[in-house]
């Protein structure tokens, strides 16, 4: 990307503030959405509405997810609501909004103004990345739930994606007996690969008893009620997967299983490396489209 370009980063949780910072080491960089206390560099300018910038920006950068409501911004950090309608004045003519997870509704507010809007959640990079903090997330959590080591424990993980094979690598490297479900055979020969166990979701009933932890990465109900009256009152049940998400939370309350849903762990457990994570997956889509350094 060229340098001095002027960037708008608008809502969100720290890693936006740690986007901004990465940004602002060679271009003029705008906060909205924060308090003035969390930002690491007085290079960044930090406004607390639309209409204190006084410039319209060539980029504006959104949060991941952009909105939660479909109206206003994600600000978890912000005393004030920013309607999303406020933001498509602020940017210039030809400027490109960048977001994660943006909705119909959300990308119709700057498309009947002519802006461009590119989600950076869409990348394949910014994917495979992200799944490191999210195995290691999850592997903290189960370290200070459980009241054991991780070394020796029978461990299950469903699925066999980006972040499971991020994951089961961490494990197998702590010592843990660890298991893979998958439906298809190839993920089950790389969990070979990998160093585990492989077992087809079709007969993933035969062994449930047995498992001390159970990470599930896949977005479709798993576990219901039938399958959770299999595991151990002790088993550790932590879902990664997004909405539906894996288990059945009130059967496995009901059945004294300890379940966590961990969602979005990159912007809790490592905000630095996932703020790095997205300001450069920026860079990347704007060297892509034709930008040079220079």
């Amino acid at each position: 990307m060229n340098k001095n370009k002027t960037i708008l980063v608008a809502g969100g949780d720290l890693r936006q503030v740690y986007t901004a910072q990465i940004l602002a080491k060679e271009n003029k960089v705008y906060t909205l959405g924060f308090d003035k206390s969390l930002l690491p560099s007085d290079k960044i300018k930090p406004i607390e509405s639309p209409i204190m910038l006084e410039e319209r920006v060539d980029f504006l950068i959104l949060p991941l997810p952009v909105s939660t409501d479909g109206i206003t911004l994600n600000t978890p950090f912000f005393k004030y609501s920013i309607p999303v309608e406020s933001l498509p004045g602020m940017i210039k003519d030809g400027g490109i909004v960048f977001g994660g997870k943006f909705s119909e509704k959300i990308k119709d507010v700057f498309a009947s103004k002519g802006i461009e809007t590119i989600d950076y959640f869409e990348r394949e990079e910014l994917s495979v990345l992200n799944a490191i903090p999210t195995a290691e997330g999850a592997v903290q959590i189960a370290m200070e739930e459980l009241p054991c080591t991780i070394f020796g424990q029978n461990v299950l993980v469903t699925g066999m994606g980006r972040i499971s094979k991020v994951l089961v690598r961490i494990l197998t490297a702590l010592g843990a007996k660890t298991t893979v479900a998958a439906r298809k055979y190839s993920d089950l020969a790389w969990a070979e690969i990998y160093g585990c166990r492989g077992v087809h979701i079709s007969r993933l009933d035969e062994s449930l008893g047995e498992y001390d932890i159970i990470f599930n990465t896949v977005p479709a109900l798993l576990f219901d009620e039938k399958r959770l009256k299999k595991l151990k009152k002790s088993c550790l049940a932590i879902d990664l997967a997004s909405k539906p998400g894996g288990f059945d939370l009130d059967a496995a309350s009901a059945n004294g299983v300890k379940t966590i849903w961990a969602l979005s762990l990159p912007g809790k457990v490592a905000p630095v490396t996932s703020g790095e994570i997205i300001a450069h997956t920026i860079l990347n889509i704007l060297n892509e489209r034709g930008e040079d350094n220079g």
